[in-house]
Protein backbone atom coordinates (compact mmCIF):
# COMPACT_ATOMS: atom_id res chain seq x y z
CA UNK A 1 0.00 0.00 0.00
CA UNK A 2 1.45 3.01 -0.82
CA UNK A 3 1.18 6.53 0.51
CA UNK A 4 1.18 9.89 -1.23
CA UNK A 5 3.69 12.39 -0.44
CA UNK A 6 2.55 15.30 2.11
CA UNK A 7 2.26 18.32 0.00
CA UNK A 8 1.61 21.96 1.66
CA UNK A 9 -1.50 22.10 3.31
CA UNK A 10 -2.32 25.74 2.60
CA UNK A 11 -2.07 25.37 -0.75
CA UNK A 12 -5.56 23.51 -0.80
CA UNK A 13 -7.27 24.28 2.78
CA UNK A 14 -9.61 26.51 1.00
CA UNK A 15 -11.37 23.40 0.19
CA UNK A 16 -11.64 22.62 3.28
CA UNK A 17 -13.99 20.39 5.30
CA UNK A 18 -17.51 18.88 5.83
CA UNK A 19 -20.10 19.71 7.70
CA UNK A 20 -22.48 20.86 4.72
CA UNK A 21 -25.37 19.04 6.03
CA UNK A 22 -28.98 20.43 7.55
CA UNK A 23 -28.44 23.78 8.55
CA UNK A 24 -25.26 24.88 7.28
CA UNK A 25 -24.87 27.15 4.69
CA UNK A 26 -23.52 25.64 1.00
CA UNK A 27 -21.08 26.92 -1.43
CA UNK A 28 -21.47 28.01 -4.35
CA UNK A 29 -21.67 25.81 -7.83
CA UNK A 30 -18.72 24.90 -9.25
CA UNK A 31 -18.06 24.73 -13.46
CA UNK A 32 -15.22 22.68 -13.51
CA UNK A 33 -17.69 19.09 -13.90
CA UNK A 34 -17.72 18.07 -17.33
CA UNK A 35 -21.01 19.09 -18.81
CA UNK A 36 -23.55 16.60 -19.96
CA UNK A 37 -25.75 13.81 -18.63
CA UNK A 38 -24.13 12.42 -15.49
CA UNK A 39 -22.90 8.94 -15.94
CA UNK A 40 -24.55 5.21 -15.20
CA UNK A 41 -22.61 2.00 -14.71
CA UNK A 42 -22.87 -0.36 -17.38
CA UNK A 43 -24.95 -3.81 -16.57
CA UNK A 44 -22.82 -7.02 -15.54
CA UNK A 45 -20.27 -8.08 -13.68
CA UNK A 46 -17.01 -6.34 -12.81
CA UNK A 47 -14.03 -7.05 -15.22
CA UNK A 48 -11.06 -7.83 -13.00
CA UNK A 49 -8.99 -4.59 -14.00
CA UNK A 50 -7.30 -2.77 -11.08
CA UNK A 51 -8.82 0.74 -10.26
CA UNK A 52 -6.39 2.50 -8.30
CA UNK A 53 -8.15 4.72 -5.18
CA UNK A 54 -7.40 7.47 -3.33
CA UNK A 55 -8.55 8.06 0.31
CA UNK A 56 -8.16 9.97 3.73
CA UNK A 57 -9.95 7.33 5.07
CA UNK A 58 -7.92 3.98 4.64
CA UNK A 59 -6.41 3.90 8.56
CA UNK A 60 -7.56 1.50 11.40
CA UNK A 61 -7.40 -1.64 8.82
CA UNK A 62 -9.75 0.42 6.41
CA UNK A 63 -7.93 -0.10 3.33
CA UNK A 64 -7.21 -3.93 3.87
CA UNK A 65 -10.76 -4.77 4.75
CA UNK A 66 -11.59 -2.45 1.35
CA UNK A 67 -9.52 -4.79 -0.81
CA UNK A 68 -10.75 -7.75 0.85
CA UNK A 69 -13.81 -7.37 0.24
CA UNK A 70 -14.01 -5.93 -3.18
CA UNK A 71 -11.93 -8.86 -4.29
CA UNK A 72 -14.67 -11.08 -2.41
CA UNK A 73 -17.14 -9.02 -4.81
CA UNK A 74 -14.67 -9.70 -8.22
CA UNK A 75 -13.21 -5.96 -7.85
CA UNK A 76 -9.19 -5.75 -7.67
CA UNK A 77 -7.99 -2.44 -5.65
CA UNK A 78 -5.13 -0.24 -5.19
CA UNK A 79 -5.35 1.69 -2.12
CA UNK A 80 -3.73 5.51 -2.16
CA UNK A 81 -3.70 6.53 1.49
CA UNK A 82 -3.02 10.42 2.24
CA UNK A 83 -4.27 13.13 4.62
CA UNK A 84 -7.15 14.84 2.85
CA UNK A 85 -5.06 18.05 2.00
CA UNK A 86 -2.57 16.42 0.14
CA UNK A 87 -4.97 13.90 -1.33
CA UNK A 88 -7.01 16.94 -2.76
CA UNK A 89 -3.66 18.37 -3.97
CA UNK A 90 -2.80 15.32 -5.38
CA UNK A 91 -5.84 14.94 -7.62
CA UNK A 92 -5.69 18.81 -8.55
CA UNK A 93 -2.13 18.20 -10.11
CA UNK A 94 -3.08 14.73 -12.08
CA UNK A 95 -6.21 16.38 -13.61
CA UNK A 96 -4.58 16.36 -17.10
CA UNK A 97 -3.15 12.58 -16.66
CA UNK A 98 -4.98 11.23 -13.96
CA UNK A 99 -3.75 7.69 -11.96
CA UNK A 100 -6.84 7.52 -9.81
CA UNK A 101 -10.40 6.01 -11.03
CA UNK A 102 -12.18 6.51 -8.14
CA UNK A 103 -11.58 9.13 -4.95
CA UNK A 104 -13.38 8.59 -1.28
CA UNK A 105 -13.12 9.80 2.10
CA UNK A 106 -12.63 13.28 0.97
CA UNK A 107 -15.47 15.68 2.23
CA UNK A 108 -17.31 18.16 0.64
CA UNK A 109 -14.85 21.33 0.74
CA UNK A 110 -12.19 19.31 -0.45
CA UNK A 111 -14.16 17.89 -3.04
CA UNK A 112 -15.91 21.35 -4.46
CA UNK A 113 -12.07 22.13 -4.80
CA UNK A 114 -11.40 19.25 -7.19
CA UNK A 115 -14.83 19.73 -8.81
CA UNK A 116 -13.89 23.48 -9.44
CA UNK A 117 -10.18 22.21 -10.87
CA UNK A 118 -12.05 20.02 -13.48
CA UNK A 119 -10.75 16.29 -11.64
CA UNK A 120 -14.24 14.03 -11.05
CA UNK A 121 -16.77 14.20 -13.06
CA UNK A 122 -20.53 13.59 -12.65
CA UNK A 123 -22.33 10.35 -12.15
CA UNK A 124 -25.44 8.90 -10.40
CA UNK A 125 -25.03 5.71 -8.83
CA UNK A 126 -27.83 2.98 -8.09
CA UNK A 127 -27.85 3.96 -4.73
CA UNK A 128 -28.60 7.67 -5.17
CA UNK A 129 -32.47 7.26 -4.03
CA UNK A 130 -30.80 6.06 -0.56
CA UNK A 131 -29.11 8.89 0.94
CA UNK A 132 -30.03 12.82 1.41
CA UNK A 133 -28.54 13.99 -1.64
CA UNK A 134 -28.06 17.63 0.05
CA UNK A 135 -25.21 15.73 2.16
CA UNK A 136 -22.93 15.26 -1.43
CA UNK A 137 -22.86 18.19 -4.14
CA UNK A 138 -25.77 20.53 -3.75
CA UNK A 139 -24.96 21.55 -7.59
CA UNK A 140 -27.26 20.20 -10.66
CA UNK A 141 -24.20 18.58 -11.61
CA UNK A 142 -23.33 16.01 -8.61
CA UNK A 143 -19.59 14.91 -9.03
CA UNK A 144 -19.64 13.18 -5.69
CA UNK A 145 -22.02 11.40 -3.14
CA UNK A 146 -22.15 10.92 0.33
CA UNK A 147 -21.00 7.84 2.40
CA UNK A 148 -20.17 8.37 5.83
CA UNK A 149 -20.82 10.77 9.08
CA UNK A 150 -17.78 11.47 11.21
CA UNK A 151 -17.73 14.03 14.16
CA UNK A 152 -14.71 15.70 15.10
CA UNK A 153 -14.20 15.25 18.97
CA UNK A 154 -12.45 16.60 21.80
CA UNK A 155 -11.65 13.52 23.55
CA UNK A 156 -10.45 12.84 26.92
CA UNK A 157 -9.01 10.25 29.47
CA UNK A 158 -11.95 9.47 31.45
CA UNK A 159 -10.14 7.78 34.68
CA UNK A 160 -8.59 11.26 35.12
CA UNK A 161 -11.17 13.16 34.81
CA UNK A 162 -15.29 12.54 35.42
CA UNK A 163 -17.71 14.59 32.93
CA UNK A 164 -17.90 17.65 35.25
CA UNK A 165 -14.12 18.26 35.90
CA UNK A 166 -13.02 17.74 32.37
CA UNK A 167 -12.94 20.58 29.85
CA UNK A 168 -16.58 21.79 28.09
CA UNK A 169 -15.38 23.16 25.20
CA UNK A 170 -11.69 23.93 23.45
CA UNK A 171 -10.90 26.65 24.89
CA UNK A 172 -10.72 25.61 28.19
CA UNK A 173 -7.56 23.67 27.27
CA UNK A 174 -5.02 26.78 27.72
CA UNK A 175 -7.69 29.24 29.53
CA UNK A 176 -7.58 27.15 32.49
CA UNK A 177 -4.57 25.99 34.25
CA UNK A 178 -5.63 22.23 35.21
CA UNK A 179 -5.37 21.41 31.16
CA UNK A 180 -2.84 23.70 30.29
CA UNK A 181 -0.06 20.95 29.77
CA UNK A 182 -2.21 18.06 29.57
CA UNK A 183 -4.08 18.38 26.05
CA UNK A 184 -2.06 17.39 22.47
CA UNK A 185 -1.55 20.07 19.77
CA UNK A 186 -1.42 19.39 16.49
CA UNK A 187 1.98 20.37 14.99
CA UNK A 188 0.70 20.52 11.16
CA UNK A 189 -2.49 21.47 9.45
CA UNK A 190 -2.58 18.80 6.49
CA UNK A 191 -5.78 17.03 7.88
CA UNK A 192 -9.12 17.53 7.66
CA UNK A 193 -9.77 16.92 11.35
CA UNK A 194 -7.01 19.87 12.42
CA UNK A 195 -8.40 22.22 10.24
CA UNK A 196 -12.09 21.38 11.20
CA UNK A 197 -11.11 22.13 14.98
CA UNK A 198 -9.54 25.28 13.68
CA UNK A 199 -12.91 26.46 11.42
CA UNK A 200 -14.90 25.49 14.65
CA UNK A 201 -12.75 28.01 16.79
CA UNK A 202 -12.47 31.09 14.37
CA UNK A 203 -15.45 31.37 13.17
CA UNK A 204 -16.66 31.94 16.44
CA UNK A 205 -15.39 35.04 16.49
CA UNK A 206 -15.21 36.64 12.86
CA UNK A 207 -15.27 40.19 12.60
CA UNK A 208 -15.79 41.76 9.08
CA UNK A 209 -13.05 44.68 10.57
CA UNK A 210 -10.67 41.75 11.65
CA UNK A 211 -7.60 40.23 10.81
CA UNK A 212 -8.51 37.79 7.82
CA UNK A 213 -12.04 38.45 8.92
CA UNK A 214 -11.38 37.00 12.60
CA UNK A 215 -11.09 39.47 15.68
CA UNK A 216 -8.00 39.99 17.97
CA UNK A 217 -9.65 37.49 20.19
CA UNK A 218 -9.61 35.04 18.25
CA UNK A 219 -5.97 34.91 16.98
CA UNK A 220 -5.45 35.35 20.66
CA UNK A 221 -7.47 31.82 21.17
CA UNK A 222 -4.97 30.31 18.12
CA UNK A 223 -2.22 31.81 20.08
CA UNK A 224 -3.74 30.27 23.34
CA UNK A 225 -3.81 26.41 21.90
CA UNK A 226 -0.18 27.05 20.26
CA UNK A 227 1.77 28.35 23.67
CA UNK A 228 0.26 25.49 25.62
CA UNK A 229 -0.23 21.90 25.03
CA UNK A 230 2.34 19.03 24.08
CA UNK A 231 3.38 18.72 20.93
CA UNK A 232 2.00 15.85 18.74
CA UNK A 233 4.53 12.80 18.90
CA UNK A 234 5.19 11.43 15.06
CA UNK A 235 3.87 8.27 14.42
CA UNK A 236 2.71 7.77 17.78
CA UNK A 237 -1.49 7.74 18.15
CA UNK A 238 -2.88 10.04 20.36
CA UNK A 239 -4.57 6.96 22.62
CA UNK A 240 -1.20 5.46 23.21
CA UNK A 241 0.17 8.39 24.81
CA UNK A 242 -2.90 8.75 27.04
CA UNK A 243 -2.90 5.20 27.86
CA UNK A 244 0.80 6.41 28.66
CA UNK A 245 -0.02 8.96 30.74
CA UNK A 246 1.85 11.47 28.73
CA UNK A 247 -0.86 13.57 27.97
CA UNK A 248 -5.04 13.20 28.66
CA UNK A 249 -6.54 14.95 25.86
CA UNK A 250 -6.74 15.70 22.48
CA UNK A 251 -8.33 15.78 18.84
CA UNK A 252 -9.99 12.60 17.23
CA UNK A 253 -12.58 11.29 14.75
CA UNK A 254 -16.04 9.98 16.12
CA UNK A 255 -15.18 6.44 14.65
CA UNK A 256 -11.90 5.78 15.61
CA UNK A 257 -13.22 5.80 19.20
CA UNK A 258 -13.96 2.30 20.19
CA UNK A 259 -11.46 0.57 18.32
CA UNK A 260 -8.81 2.73 20.15
CA UNK A 261 -9.91 2.23 23.47
CA UNK A 262 -9.81 -1.31 22.65
CA UNK A 263 -6.62 -1.32 21.65
CA UNK A 264 -4.71 0.74 24.06
CA UNK A 265 -6.66 -0.26 26.85
CA UNK A 266 -7.83 3.42 28.11
CA UNK A 267 -11.33 4.91 28.21
CA UNK A 268 -12.09 8.52 26.68
CA UNK A 269 -15.34 10.72 27.22
CA UNK A 270 -16.43 13.55 24.24
CA UNK A 271 -17.29 17.12 25.18
CA UNK A 272 -20.40 18.93 23.98
CA UNK A 273 -19.15 22.34 23.49
CA UNK A 274 -22.70 24.35 23.61
CA UNK A 275 -21.85 25.72 20.05
CA UNK A 276 -21.75 21.94 19.06
CA UNK A 277 -18.90 19.92 16.98
CA UNK A 278 -18.36 20.01 13.61
CA UNK A 279 -19.47 17.23 11.36
CA UNK A 280 -17.46 15.61 8.54
CA UNK A 281 -18.91 13.76 5.87
CA UNK A 282 -17.31 11.26 3.64
CA UNK A 283 -17.66 11.66 0.11
CA UNK A 284 -17.21 9.41 -3.30
CA UNK A 285 -16.48 10.39 -6.34
CA UNK A 286 -15.12 9.43 -10.51
CA UNK A 287 -12.25 10.81 -11.10
CA UNK A 288 -12.30 12.48 -14.96
CA UNK A 289 -10.16 10.84 -17.31
CA UNK A 290 -9.94 7.25 -15.96
CA UNK A 291 -9.36 4.90 -18.41
CA UNK A 292 -11.56 2.05 -16.21
CA UNK A 293 -14.69 4.22 -15.83
CA UNK A 294 -16.92 1.59 -16.55
CA UNK A 295 -15.41 -0.51 -13.79
CA UNK A 296 -15.20 2.35 -11.21
CA UNK A 297 -18.51 3.21 -12.05
CA UNK A 298 -19.42 -0.55 -10.97
CA UNK A 299 -16.96 -0.31 -8.13
CA UNK A 300 -19.13 2.53 -6.77
CA UNK A 301 -22.23 1.14 -7.03
CA UNK A 302 -21.29 -1.79 -5.01
CA UNK A 303 -19.13 0.29 -2.34
CA UNK A 304 -21.94 3.18 -1.73
CA UNK A 305 -24.30 0.42 -1.50
CA UNK A 306 -26.44 -0.55 1.91
CA UNK A 307 -24.99 -4.34 1.85
CA UNK A 308 -21.70 -2.91 1.83
CA UNK A 309 -21.81 0.11 3.56
CA UNK A 310 -23.77 -1.44 6.61
CA UNK A 311 -21.05 -3.87 6.98
CA UNK A 312 -18.35 -1.00 7.11
CA UNK A 313 -20.77 0.73 9.41
CA UNK A 314 -20.69 -2.68 11.98
CA UNK A 315 -16.65 -3.00 11.23
CA UNK A 316 -15.73 0.71 11.88
CA UNK A 317 -18.28 1.93 14.60
CA UNK A 318 -19.51 4.30 11.43
CA UNK A 319 -22.42 6.40 10.59
CA UNK A 320 -23.55 5.67 7.31
CA UNK A 321 -25.25 8.33 4.96
CA UNK A 322 -27.26 5.38 3.02
CA UNK A 323 -30.72 5.10 5.01
CA UNK A 324 -30.75 1.71 4.39
CA UNK A 325 -28.00 0.91 5.78
CA UNK A 326 -28.56 2.35 8.90
CA UNK A 327 -30.24 -0.70 10.21
CA UNK A 328 -26.49 -2.55 10.32
CA UNK A 329 -24.67 0.05 11.95
CA UNK A 330 -24.10 -0.46 15.74
CA UNK A 331 -27.43 1.10 17.81
CA UNK A 332 -24.57 3.06 20.60
CA UNK A 333 -23.61 5.29 17.02
CA UNK A 334 -26.81 5.87 15.85
CA UNK A 335 -28.07 6.91 18.98
CA UNK A 336 -24.78 8.90 19.42
CA UNK A 337 -25.91 10.42 16.20
CA UNK A 338 -29.68 11.07 17.47
CA UNK A 339 -28.02 13.07 20.52
CA UNK A 340 -25.56 15.31 18.37
CA UNK A 341 -25.57 19.00 18.09
CA UNK A 342 -23.77 19.76 14.85
CA UNK A 343 -22.20 23.47 15.28
CA UNK A 344 -23.95 26.01 13.05
CA UNK A 345 -20.34 27.00 11.00
CA UNK A 346 -20.53 29.53 7.68
CA UNK A 347 -18.97 26.83 5.47
CA UNK A 348 -18.81 29.95 2.77
CA UNK A 349 -17.12 32.22 4.90
CA UNK A 350 -14.85 29.20 6.13
CA UNK A 351 -14.24 28.07 2.26
CA UNK A 352 -13.10 31.72 1.29
CA UNK A 353 -10.29 31.79 4.24
CA UNK A 354 -8.93 29.31 5.62
CA UNK A 355 -5.99 28.97 2.80
CA UNK A 356 -4.60 31.78 4.57
CA UNK A 357 -5.78 31.40 7.97
CA UNK A 358 -3.31 28.15 7.58
CA UNK A 359 -0.74 30.24 6.27
CA UNK A 360 -1.03 32.77 9.38
CA UNK A 361 -1.25 29.70 11.80
CA UNK A 362 1.94 28.17 10.40
CA UNK A 363 4.17 31.40 9.78
CA UNK A 364 2.97 32.88 13.42
CA UNK A 365 1.67 30.55 15.88
CA UNK A 366 3.65 27.46 15.03
CA UNK A 367 7.03 28.56 14.02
Amino acid sequence: MRTLKTMVAAAVAVSLLSGCGAGAAAPGSSSGAAAGPAAVAPSGPPSGETLVVYTNSNGEGRGEWLTKKAAEAGFKIEIVGAGGADATNKLIAEKNNPIADVAFGLNNMYFEQIKAAGAIEPFTPSWSGEVDAAKGDKSDSKAYWPLVQQAILLGYNSAKYTKDQAPKDWTDLWTQDKFKTRYERVTGLGTATAQLVFASILTRYKDDGGDLGISDEGWKQIEGYFKNGTPAVAKTDLFARIASGDTDMGQMPSSIIAERQKSFKVTVGTVMPSVGVPLAIEQVALVKGSKKKDEALKFINWFGSAQTQGEWAQQFNSMPVNTAAVAKAKPEVVEFFKTLKQQDIDWNFVQANMGKWVEKIELEYMS
